[in-house]
């Protein structure tokens, strides 16, 4: 697992390299001056952590993997909108995608 941060002080600090490395997670920081390189990604946990994570507790970290894989591979994944993607879905726009490689290509009938 990797747990991805700004260069915030809490985040660099020895003693969260400490834990970090006792849970078997890797730290991973953005690039300074760089405030954009992550912001798909906070505006995800965000959301992931208001609809599904504010409001319920586990009991077991298996528990809590499956809960959080069920609507990243049902809803978010698949069909939910990003203002990034012109409003499409990830899977939509991957489609729409690779359709305007393969006319681009020559490769294939669209």
């Amino acid at each position: 697992m990797i747990h991805h941060s700004d260069k915030g002080g809490r985040y660099t600090s020895v003693a969260f390299g400490q834990r970090c490395a006792q849970a078997g997670v890797r730290p991973s920081t953005g690039r300074t001056g760089t405030c954009f390189d992550n912001a798909i990604t906070e505006s995800f946990f965000a959301s992931l952590e208001c609809e599904l994570l504010d409001w319920r507790t586990f009991r077991t970290r298996s528990e809590a993997k499956r809960a959080v894989f069920a609507p990243i591979e049902g809803f978010y994944d698949p069909r939910r909108r990003h203002s990034a993607n012109g409003q499409l879905g990830p899977a939509e726009y991957e489609r729409r995608q690779t359709l305007k490689n393969v006319r681009q290509d020559g490769y294939g009938a669209a």
